[in-house]
């Protein structure tokens, strides 16, 4: 019996260590090979629902809301819902309170100058030689990401890549330690990158540019994928005053052509559904190029879809161009999964889609359906606290700045000065909160007691850095903004500018509808649950239990 049991007990010890992973080796054969985030420019949540019955695809939009999970008051919990915060907060976990992207870009109080969020003077542009384009890095970025949580975790091993029509769109989710971020330079039609990557583009960057893809999409033109029934049905008129012209003056309404740009501007793409197809290509192209998800190591795919932005800000979330892009957008999503199947597997990769920050109703739009809105104007409210100062007899150069909807105020003059911040923050918010257009004006660092709801007091609160946030906070009534007369835009810290849609589907995602309240800031915690990694060193966020297995 003694010998029966020696036996079995040597054969359990050998089976065990069979079972062992070498010392050297990463296991993660439970979890995703490939997490690839999608980041769509300007969505509000109800898109899905309203364009649902529409989407000519089973595979795009419908594979999330059909086989995946989909948490429907998804909301941002902080100001100003901008791009680059957007992107920031999703993949850091955090708001700009702490990783300190707070715009797209934002007057540094130490510097007393404007940033751009992604500038870095000490890199070299790569891929287009002599341009500011590409002298661009994530070193403004304060905290982690979860591609570079992904990085530490595998010793380095992972592969992060981040790529967009925007610079911001590429750089900021891609995270510190990527192996690369490209965006697209508007001037010659190529993506490009900069030496805080590399030396060079990638060999399949590089013949990519070589195929001139732009020019052969302006070939196309833009025509609508339905019949103009649908959108007469579900759209406002395809032509109306309030909307802007970014394809040229002349062109008003469907079908746009588009020929006349080719060898002549490459920017005119972004304004089009075919920026994505720009977008989605490289994403390909990455994907077998860079072999993303091909052994147990999980890799991080980032990508960001610019032109609904440029879309909406132009024609309105009720045109029949945006109802059109997404339609375009649920085909190319199709186009994507369907790689995505084929290089790394359908039970091998986990994706989520958001979006960086909804939009506003056009406000003549609104006027005319008889809702609540308008304009306010930032250099205007400037122009009118210059006087205002002036007439007081004091210095205007005590208002640094108005951008993002704060003012910042010349801490140095007012103490040369004499005039106290209790002084100045009555002066103005006396004089702003008589403008029609403005609810209550905020001294930034006493938020958490101001008279709004707190859910309103928090966004300010979460907005908020010392360094680069102003020392006031213009909280304008709903569906009012900083504006133009045409068009549309987004950054106001109420829902419709934050309820924004996640949707998750694959590896390790339980199918099903999630209506609780969730943050944008809980995407990345919940996706260091699903790979069993350490939360991005700024978050604040929390996993969304309900979606993971």
């Amino acid at each position: 019996m003694r010998y029966i049991l020696f036996i079995c007990l040597g054969l359990f010890s050998l089976t065990s260590n069979a079972q062992t992973p070498k010392s050297n080796q990463t296991s993660t054969s439970n979890k995703p090979k490939l997490v690839v985030g999608i980041m769509v420019d300007q969505m509000r949540w109800d898109y899905i629902n309203q364009f649902k019955p529409y989407f000519t695809s089973q595979q795009g939009f419908l594979r999330f809301v059909n086989e995946g999970a989909s948490c429907n008051n998804n909301l941002i919990p902080y100001i100003p819902s901008v791009t680059a915060p957007g992107h920031a907060s999703v993949y850091t976990g955090s708001t700009p309170a702490i990783h300190g992207v707070t715009g797209n870009q934002w007057f540094d109080n130490i510097l007393q100058k404007t940033v751009y969020c992604v500038e870095d003077p000490t890199v070299i542009s790569v891929g287009i030689e002599g341009s500011a384009a590409g002298k661009m890095s994530p070193k403004n970025l304060w905290t982690s990401t979860i591609g570079d949580e992904m990085k530490l975790a595998s010793n380095f091993k992972s592969k992060v890549y981040g790529i967009s029509i925007k610079d911001r769109g590429a750089i900021l989710p891609a995270g510190h330690s990527a192996n690369g971020a490209f965006w697209y330079d508007s001037k010659t039609g190529k993506f490009i990158s900069s030496t805080y990557y590399g030396k060079n583009l990638p060999t399949w960057v590089t013949e990519y540019n070589g195929q001139h893809r732009v020019d052969s999409l302006y070939t196309k033109g833009w025509n609508l994928s339905l019949a103009k029934s649908v959108y007469e049905a579900n759209c406002d008129e395809d032509i109306n005053a309030y909307e802007s012209t970014p394809l040229g003056a002349e062109q008003k309404g469907f079908p746009y052509s588009l020929s006349q740009f080719i060898g002549k501007d490459y920017g005119k793409i972004a304004s089009t559904p075919y920026g994505n197809n720009l977008v989605l290509e490289m994403a390909e192209m990455a994907l077998v190029n860079e072999q993303l998800g091909k052994d147990d190591i999980t890799d991080l795919l980032a990508i960001s879809f610019s032109s609904p932005d440029y879309i909406g800000h132009s024609f309105g979330p009720n045109s029949w161009e945006t109802m059109d892009g997404y339609i375009k957008l649920d085909i190319q999503l199709a186009q994507l999964f369907a790689s995505l199947d084929k290089q790394v597997g359908k039970n091998n990769y986990t994706v989520f889609l958001t979006a960086d920050h909804a939009v506003q109703h056009i406000p003549a739009f609104a006027k005319k359906h008889h809702l609540p809105g308008g304009l306010i104007s930032e250099p205007a409210i400037k122009k009118e606290l210059n006087e205002l100062l002036v007439k007081n007899s004091l210095d205007p150069k005590m208002i640094s700045d108005i951008g993002e909807y704060y003012i910042h105020f010349n801490h140095d003059l007012m103490d040369s000065l004499h005039v106290s911040q209790d002084k100045l923050v009555q002066l103005v918010s006396n004089s702003l909160e008589k403008n029609p257009g403005i609810l209550q004006v905020v001294e930034t660092r006493k938020a958490a007691t101001a008279s709004l709801p707190q859910s309103l007091r928090e966004r300010i609160v979460n907005g908020y850095s010392s360094q680069r946030s102003g020392d006031l906070f213009i909280v304008t009534k709903p569906g009012y903004m900083d504006g133009y007369a045409t068009g549309t835009t987004h950054g106001t810290l109420y829902n419709n500018d934050a309820h924004i849609p996640l949707l998750w589907y694959g590896n390790g995602i339980k199918k099903g509808q999630i209506n609780s309240v969730n943050y944008m800031t809980d995407i990345a915690p919940t996706i260091s649950t699903l790979l069993g990694i350490q939360m991005p060193s700024g978050s604040i966020g929390n996993p969304i239990l309900e979606v993971l297995h």
